[in-house]
C-alpha cells in the first residue's frame, strides 16, 4: 500500500487535500484523523507536520509526501522534489532596515534571522557569504531587528507589509521562489504506486489551468482560427452535416478564455461554448 504524507495544518493543508480529492482520493473529514486508509486506490495518508513531511519521506517511513519546496530545502532531508503542484506560491526574501543594505554581499559578518536557518545558511555559504550568525526564530522574525536579535531577516514575503509596518525593505534577488511540491526519497527507486500519484495529478494540474472550448466556424476561416486556438496539443475539427463549416473543440488556457472568444468572434465563428474540465476526463 503506498504511504503518502499530507500537511495536517496551515496553508498547505486544505490545498493539498483539495488536490487529492480531486484526483481520485479519499481524504479525512476531521482534522483529528492521523491517518486515513484508502483501499480502493492502494494508498494510506498520514496527517504530518508540513515541517515533518520531508523529514518522514526522506527515511523511506513513507514513500511520497506534499509539502513546501522552502520547507524540503530547509530540512536537510534525504528527499527530492518530484513535482511541482501550483499552488501555496511564495518568494523568499532578505530584509533589512530602510536604507541600510543594498547588495547581499554586504551581510557579511552580520547576524540574520529566519524561521529557514538550514535553507539561508545553504544559499549564503553558496555564494561564499559568511554572516555573524543565522538565529532561528519559529516567528515573527520581522521583530527580531528592532528587538536587537539580529541585523537582517529572511522571511516569506507576500505584499510587503508587515516588513513595512517594522520599518523593513527587502534587497538583492530573491532567495527562492517557493510552491507546494510532491516529494520522494532521494536515493530509492519510486514504488508503482508513485507514477499513478503522478498522472493523476499532473491530470488535476491541467484540468486548473486549461477549459475546454468549442465552436462552430466557417471553413474558409478554419486554418486562421485553429491558429488562434492551436490547443494543449492540437485542436479537434469536425465537418458539419449540410453545411459548409466545422466544429472545433479544443483545450485553451484558463486566462486566455475571453481573449479567444474575443479573437474568434471577430473572424466570425459561432456557437462558442467553455466548459471546465474535470481531472476524470484527463
Amino acid at each position: 500500500m503506498l504511504r503518502i504524507a499530507v500537511p495536517n495544518k496551515g496553508s498547505l493543508s486544505e490545498p493539498a487535500s483539495e488536490m487529492l480529492r480531486e484526483a481520485g482520493y479519499r481524504q479525512r473529514r476531521s482534522s483529528r484523523e492521523l491517518v486515513l486508509a484508502d483501499p480502493e486506490n492502494g494508498c494510506e495518508f498520514f496527517f504530518l507536520r508540513p515541517r515533518d513531511v520531508a523529514v518522514y519521506v526522506g527515511a523511506g517511513t513513507v514513500d511520497a509526501g506534499i509539502t513546501g519546496r522552502d520547507l524540503l530545502l530547509d530540512s536537510g532531508a534525504n528527499a527530492v522534489e518530484h513535482l511541482p503542484l501550483g499552488f501555496a506560491r511564495s518568494t523568499f526574501r532578505f530584509a533589512a532596515p530602510v536604507g541600510t543594505l543594498r547588495e547581499v554581499g554586504e551581510i557579511a559578518g552580520r547576524r540574520v534571522a529566519s524561521s529557514y536557518t538550514t535553507l539561508v545558511a545553504d544559499h549564503l555559504a553558496k555564494q561564499g557569504i559568511t554572516p555573524a550568525g543565522v538565529v532561528h526564530l519559529d516567528g515573527a522574525v520581522e521583530s527580531s531587528v528592532g528587538l536587537g536579535v539580529a541585523d537582517l531577516i529572511a522571511d516569506v514575503v507576500e505584499t510587503g507589509s508587515t516588513l513595512k509596518a517594522a520599518g523593513l525593505e527587502v534587497f538583492g534577488d530573491p532567495i527562492l521562489t517557493s510552491e507546494a511540491v510532491l516529494i520522494r526519497q532521494a536515493d530509492a527507486v519510486a514504488p508503482p504506486g508513485v507514477r499513478t500519484l503522478t498522472r493523476r495529478l499532473e491530470g488535476v494540474i491541467t484540468a486548473r489551468s486549461y477549459v475546454l472550448m468549442d465552436y462552430v466556424v466557417p471553413n474558409e476561416l478554419l486554418e486562421q482560427a485553429v491558429a488562434i486556438t492551436p490547443g494543449f496539443e492540437s485542436p479537434t475539427v469536425s465537418p458539419q452535416h449540410h453545411r459548409d463549416a466545422s466544429a472545433v473543440r479544443v483545450m485553451v488556457p484558463r486566462g486566455d478564455t475571453n481573449r479567444v472568444m474575443d479573437a474568434l468572434h471577430d473572424i466570425g465563428a459561432r456557437a462558442i461554448i467553455v466548459t471546465s474540465i474535470h481531472a476524470s476526463r484527463m
